[in-house]
């Protein structure tokens, strides 16, 4: 029994240090739904919905701006790595494609996380800007 405790503990530790709110860094994600603003500067096309949401620990899933996508992601304190992710392929229109096409891209190479109130910036590899978010569901 003392073996397991010491072996499972510091994983148990962890995990807990990234769900509790306090935890500095640590984004209360799980439930939450974000829409895009900005893009890394370039902006959000008018009328196009691009969306993020943590349904449940672990899971991310959202509108890529013409299509749905989800997939996993995990987080320790402020930093984040999303999964493959997968979804719809409905046809868009040259921009809106293009633009899902930036976000999605975006979001593989998703680094670091601060929320601040209702707004959330996600810093990619990359790009000069974070993605600006804007909290939807709490």
């Amino acid at each position: 029994m003392p073996r397991l405790f010491w072996f499972t503990a510091p994983l148990l530790l962890a995990l807990t240090a990234c769900a509790l709110p306090g935890a500095p860094g640590a984004a209360p994600l799980v439930g939450s739904e974000w829409r895009l603003d900005d893009l890394g500067g370039r902006g959000v096309i008018n009328g196009s919905l691009a969306t993020l949401a943590f349904p449940e620990a672990g899971r991310v899933a959202g509108n890529s701006s013409c299509n749905r996508f989800f997939g996993s992601y995990t987080l320790m304190q402020d930093r984040i790595a999303l999964g493959q992710l997968a979804g719809t392929r409905m046809a868009c229109a040259p921009a809106v494609d293009e633009q899902e096409t930036r976000y999605l891209d975006a979001l593989q190479k998703a680094q670091r996380l601060e929320v601040q109130g209702t707004t959330m910036l996600m810093h990619v590899q990359g790009l000069e800007k974070p993605l600006r978010f804007s909290r939807t569901k709490p």
